[in-house]
């Protein structure tokens, strides 16, 4: 491969980081308009559930779709 045309390691991570980002916000839109103001709290529920099985990958991934959701709700009104 023509070295030239190689993207730089830094600008590979940003792009991955980028399309990570628009995967959790895609599913965490999908999660919410199927199950509502709920799907906030399965999404805590899951994270929980996974950081005492010791998944903390994938437990910090529920916690970013629970924020992406918490953004998309709006302001929580009382």
């Amino acid at each position: 491969m023509d070295r030239s045309r190689r993207r730089p390691v830094c600008a590979q991570h940003e792009e991955d980081d980028a399309m990570r980002e628009m995967e959790i916000h895609d599913y965490a839109r999908q999660l919410l308009e199927a199950h509502g103001p709920k799907a906030i709290a399965e999404a805590a529920q899951n994270a929980i559930d996974l950081e005492k099985k010791g998944e903390l990958e994938l437990a910090r991934t529920w916690r970013h779709i629970e924020d992406a959701m918490k953004l998309m709700r709006g302001p929580h009104q009382s």
